[in-house]
């Protein structure tokens, strides 16, 4: 598998971070020194704090994935399982 470099347009605002494509999914590369500190974040947040913030990306997730015109290709009960993270959802 090698990592492709994604078109900017299509993909939410990353920041000073550059987006690579591996395989069908995108990925962004971050400095080690990000992502110690998001895994702090991640160990330390109150669970409710961690589930709201699962839900905002995967809203912005799905957003993306419309904007790209890809909508249909999962029925609606799939996506709001994926979203609502139930299982069989994957």
């Amino acid at each position: 598998m090698t990592a492709q470099p994604t078109d900017p347009a299509s993909v939410p605002d990353t920041g000073p971070y550059e987006v690579i494509h591996l395989g069908d999914e995108a990925a962004v590369v971050v400095p080690m020194a990000d992502f110690l500190r998001l895994r702090a974040l991640e160990r330390h947040a109150p669970a409710e704090l961690l589930e709201e913030a699962e839900l905002e990306a995967a809203f912005a997730g799905y957003s993306q994935w419309v904007a790209a015109g890809r909508p249909g290709a999962i029925s609606h009960e799939e996506m709001a399982a994926e979203l609502l993270g139930e299982p069989g959802a994957d």
